[in-house]
């Protein structure tokens, strides 16, 4: 069965800075595949647009843009808080307030989102509110394990249940 929409899919697969560096951002090993929903626009485009068509077996080596993945790399995403929010009566804590950690905020209207502490000064904290793969050229290297049909439960929940999908 090929990869198209409604299947639910399992691959391994190295995610690599498609740069000079290399670096691996993200391995999935054989024991613990990757299993999704196809479909669904619960992936980056660049990536289901790529592994679309493939069957069990296939192996795929693939770029994704910036502008099929994460998004490029935004000034206006970064912003200076002040230090206030931070505290919890009367105090900053410091375990969570570092240089590079990723602390989930609230705006006014409830919506959670994720920032990294870019900057801490007396008053003010730095907030990168961009997804740490902004503005990456990002490589995929791997090989399809599974494809199936979906249930019509993973269909109403828009996931996949299951050994490596979601549990209730």
């Amino acid at each position: 069965m090929k990869i198209e929409k409604n299947t639910v899919v399992s691959l391994i697969y190295k995610l690599t800075e498609n740069d000079q560096s290399g670096n691996v951002i993200e391995e999935v090993a054989e024991t613990s595949p990757f299993t999704f929903l196809f479909g669904h626009g619960n992936l980056i485009p660049g990536f289901e647009n790529s592994v679309a068509n493939l069957n069990p077996g296939d192996e795929f080596a693939f770029t994704v843009s910036p502008e099929e993945g994460y998004g490029n790399y935004s000034d206006e995403n970064v912003a200076e808080l002040p230090m206030t929010i931070f505290m919890q009566e009367g105090k900053v804590d410091n375990n969570i307030l570092k240089v590079g950690n990723v602390i989930p905020l609230q705006d006014n209207e409830g919506h959670v989102f994720q920032g990294t502490v870019k900057q801490i000064g007396l008053e003010q904290v730095t907030m990168d509110f961009n997804h740490p793969l902004a503005g990456k050229t990002l490589h995929f290297k791997g090989h399809v394990v599974d494809v199936r049909e979906a249930s019509t439960e993973e269909l109403d929940h828009g996931h996949v249940h299951g050994a490596h999908g979601h549990h209730h």
